[in-house]
Order: structure tokens, then C-alpha cells, then sequence
């Protein structure tokens, strides 16, 4: 058995997989793969994976889910151009790598961005606090989890004005209020389904009202609500995934059920990083994230005989990012807290070795 902590495309469950298996070779009589995304069989999966994005998070009215291409990367883009107003301006707190790809293109489309709050003084090891959100702002924009360094926001920004998020890698982790946000997005790939779908719920009162002399048809979100996410041709497999992984969801007690295990599985490890000897954790331990377990030998001479140890348990995807180093440990929805106690074994019994 494999203990898959890779940081992303994401475990799913071990029946989703059987299921979107099946499909690849049958789906009514066709392949998933080769379906049309406008036959009826297909737009009945868009809706019911729409539906159930809905019904996992109690999105209020007012409000309209689409499925895109093009992952949050793009995601930056429209979200820059479709909250833009007369003000020209943007809020934005720089949390990490992502936050500042998001900084970026925003200030491509024509934005005067304020990073009003980063951590990068201490390379993005907490989340900024005690800022002062500007009020000449179009939007405020923030990233709910920072895959990389291993930081998430506890507790959101507090603003009256419209505020964006993007929640690739802890959407579906924990209990939401949809109602606080004007614009959330999320690349699939972390707790929904496989690499290729983007998920966005807009508030339908912000659309239609970018003032950006820049807004090509495929960037115009208001564009994709009207078609239902049918502009051109959806990621039909990975749609048709993520519809799987919703109804697996919510069969197992929903996202309140999903926020309890992976408090748990993230206690376990914390609590093993925190009194083992030989490892420390990366980030202040306010701001640990709970998808993203960061840590490091305290003897980095040492790694060549861990990762013996924990490859030699099944263990995959532990190292971590190529620009930080040391381990990082994703407990996405689907990991069972089993496996994260072979990993706990494994630092035990490897302090024990080396002790």
C-alpha cells in the first residue's frame, strides 16, 4: 500500500478512482472521454457536479458556480478583470508563491495593487496580521492556503469591501461562510478532482460590471454563468471526477465531517513534529497550515537515512517543494489518518534509532 502525502494532483478515494475508471471505458455506451460535453448525459453530470458544489457548501442564492480551464494561474487573471472598477485599484496580501503570482498579474491588467500586508520578511513562514485593509480599494484579494511554505489563514480578513480568495488547496477542507466572499476560485486538483477543472462561485451581482477596456470573451466570467460553463468545451473527465468526489463527499457526512479528520490527522502530526528530537516545524505554530505539513531535520546529514526509512514504508511525495526543502506532508481530504500514522511510526522509530 502507498501513503501518498504528494502536494497535488490530490489522493482522491479509493472508489472514486474504481468509478472514474469504469467510465473511461464506459459511460452510457461510450467513453467519458470521448463523450459529447453537449449530449444530455454529460450536461446531466455538469449539473449535478454544480449542484453538489452548492450543496457542500450551502452557497446562498445569489450566487452561480461555473467550472473553467486554465487553473488558478488563470484564475489570477479573471479574478483581477472581473473585480476591476472605476478605482483601478487592489488589496492584496502576499502570503507565498502563489499570492505573488496573483500580485503580478493583477498589476499586468492595468491594477495599482497595494500589498498592504506580506510575510515574505521572514520567507512567508507566518500569516501577516495587525494590517490596516485600505478603503480606496475595487477588492481585497488573499490566498486561503500556501501549499508551498505551509501557512493557512485561520480566521479571513475582516473588510467591507469585496473580497476575493483564491482556495485551491483548502476549499472542501473545512466549514465556509460562501456568503463573506464576492469571488472564490480553486484549481480541482488539491481536494476536488483531477488537474484540468477550475472552480469558481461568483456572486452574480459583481458580474457584468468590469470596467477593463481589456476582457476577451474567455475571461468575462459573466460570460460562462450565461452558458453555464459550456463557453467552449469543458474538462469534461475532470468534471465528471469531481462529480464523483462530491457525491463520495457528502455521502461521508460533508465537509463538516471532512473539517473534523483532517483536525485530527493534522494534530497527530504536529503533535509528532513538536516532541520528536531530530525534526522542527517551518512555520509559527499559529499559522500551521492543515494541508500542508512543513518540516525539517534538525541534522539535514541525516535525510539520506530517513528518506530510506519512510520510502521503505510506503511512503510517497514527502520531500518538499524544490524551493524550500525539507519534507512537507499534504493531508488532503481523501489521506486517511492512517497513513499519516505510518509516518508518525516511521519519525518515532527513526528517533528511536538515532536517539
Amino acid at each position: 500500500m502507498k501513503h501518498n502525502f504528494g502536494a497535488g494532483p490530490c489522493i482522491l478515494p479509493q472508489n472514486v478512482f474504481k468509478q472514474a475508471a469504469a467510465a473511461v471505458l464506459d459511460f452510457n455506451g461510450l467513453s467519458i472521454l470521448e463523450v459529447s460535453h453537449r449530449h444530455k448525459d454529460f450536461v446531466a453530470v455538469m449539473d449535478e457536479a454544480t449542484d453538489l458544489v452548492k450543496k457542500a457548501l450551502n452557497v446562498p442564492v445569489g450566487y452561480s458556480v461555473v467550472y473553467l480551464q486554465g487553473g488558478a494561474t488563470l484564475g489570477f487573471t479573471i479574478a483581477a478583470l472581473t473585480m476591476m472598477r472605476d478605482k483601478k485599484k487592489a488589496g492584496y496580501i502576499n502570503t507565498g508563491t502563489w499570492a505573488s503570482g496573483a500580485i503580478k498579474e493583477a498589476k499586468k491588467v492595468g491594477l495599482d495593487v497595494n500589498v498592504f500586508a506580506s510575510s515574505e520578511d521572514k520567507n512567508f513562514t507566518y500569516i501577516p496580521k495587525d494590517y490596516s485593509i485600505p478603503t480606496d480599494a475595487d477588492y481585497i484579494h488573499f490566498t486561503s492556503n500556501n501549499t508551498i511554505y505551509g501557512t493557512q489563514f485561520h480566521e479571513f480578513p475582516k473588510t467591507d469591501l469585496p473580497l476575493v480568495c483564491d482556495m485551491s488547496s483548502d476549499i472542501f477542507s473545512k466549514v465556509i461562510n460562501v456568503a463573506y466572499f464576492d469571488l472564490i476560485y480553486a484549481g480541482a486538483q488539491k481536494n476536488l478532482g483531477p488537474a484540468g477543472a477550475t472552480l469558481y462561485i461568483v456572486k452574480d451581482e459583481v458580474l457584468g460590471k468590469s470596467t477593463s477596456p481589456f476582457l476577451p470573451t474567455y475571461l468575462d466570467l459573466k460570460q460562462h454563468v450565461e452558458k453555464e460553463s459550456m463557453l467552449n468545451t469543458p474538462p469534461v473527465f475532470s468534471v465528471y471526477v469531481a462529480m464523483l468526489n462530491l457525491r463520495d463527499m457528502l455521502a461521508n457526512g460533508g465537509v463538516k465531517a471532512i473539517e473534523e479528520r483532517n483536525d485530527a490527522k493534522a494534530a497527530l502530526l504536529y503533535k509528532e513534529i513538536d516532541e520528536n528530537p531530530l525534526f522542527k516545524g517551518t512555520v509559527y505554530p499559529e499559522d500551521r497550515s492543515k494541508m500542508n505539513v512543513t518540516f525539517l531535520l534538525h541534522d539535514e546529514h541525516l535525510s539520506e537515512e530517513f528518506d530510506k526509512l519512510w520510502k521503505g514504508a510506503g511512503i510517497v511525495g514527502l520531500p518538499g517543494h524544490r524551493s524550500t526543502g525539507g519534507y512537507r506532508a499534504s493531508l488532503y481530504n481523501a489521506l486517511p489518518i492512517e497513513s499519516v500514522q505510518v509516518l508518525v511510526d516511521v519519525m518515532r522509530e527513526f528517533a528511536r534509532v538515532k536517539g
